[in-house]
């Protein structure tokens, strides 16, 4: 597949075999719990866990400062290449990207393609040396805020696209996993139009090709002209059709909703629709 301006920032398997011990390459294997890390991960990859290190107790994003911490104990530097691989790797992408590093990339698709290829996990914890890191703030055009989202319902040009799932999108469930722990009020931004995220996305987690991409979001009403701003539950899904539509379609103005519906559907009167 073609990612056009966007095929830099994507690498395979022998990328990352070939740039594995080089002290300027940064592995970071993103997802919702440590247990297929703990299991094994790719050599010298930290793992940052979506929920405990990029979201407080309260499920709210972490700040500037806090990121910074992770990036510094994480030995990431200004001038690293960080490379994301696993199910948050998109996520990880995105908020790099979004506070201006330069050099951000990721392992597209399932992480089973290392081993599929011939490489081999590893079990070992590394203990990077920590760095310092003075983030800028996040870009505007990237991430957009509960205010931004509140500013696009019912307004010309803008849309709100909604990649959760169905039953999330209906009102049926709070949680993807249909967790009643700890839910919030279920159902979807009024005027949000819903595309399941697995519709931009293939069953090994790559993304479609461009001219299907396209139909799906020409069928939903979402247009390269249009102000879009994505959002799910904690911006996980969000940031991969962020990246669908920014590096894939080429769409100009596509920002992720980084509170998502954990700080939507918990918030108190915030219009909600079932």
């Amino acid at each position: 597949m073609s990612f056009g301006k966007g095929s830099r920032v994507i690498v395979d398997a022998a990328w990352v075999a070939a740039h594995v011990t080089d002290p300027d390459v940064r592995l970071v294997e993103l997802d919702v719990s440590r247990t297929a890390y703990d299991a094994g991960h790719i050599p010298g990859a930290v793992l940052w866990n979506a929920y405990t290190d990029l979201r407080d107790p309260g499920y709210r994003a972490i700040g500037r400062p806090e990121l910074e911490r992770l990036l510094s104990r994480s030995g990431i530097a200004p001038g690293s290449t960080v490379v994301f691989y696993g199910y948050g790797a998109a996520l990880g992408l995105w908020l790099m990207q979004a506070h201006g590093h330069a050099d951000a990339r990721m392992l597209s698709g399932s992480r089973d393609q290392w081993t599929r290829a011939g490489g081999e996990w590893s079990t070992d914890v590394p203990q990077p040396l920590e760095s310092a890191y003075a983030l800028d703030d996040a870009s505007a055009d990237s991430l957009s805020t509960r205010a931004d989202a509140e500013a696009a319902i019912g307004a010309a040009g803008r849309v709100l696209l909604d990649v959760r799932s169905e039953a999330e999108y209906s009102g049926e469930r709070f949680w993807p996993s249909g967790a009643t722990a700890d839910a919030g009020r279920a159902g979807h931004i009024p005027g949000a139009i819903s595309v399941p995220i697995d519709r931009l996305c293939n069953d090994d987690d790559t993304f479609k090709p461009a001219t299907e991409l396209r139909r799906v979001l020409d069928e939903a009403g979402v247009s390269g002209g249009m102000r879009v701003i994505a959002y799910c539950t904690i911006g996980n899904r969000a940031s991969r059709a962020w990246f669908a539509l920014r590096h894939v379609l080429g769409y100009p103005d596509v920002s992720v909703y980084y509170g998502s519906w954990v700080e939507w559907g918990k918030e108190e009167g915030t219009p909600v629709e079932t």
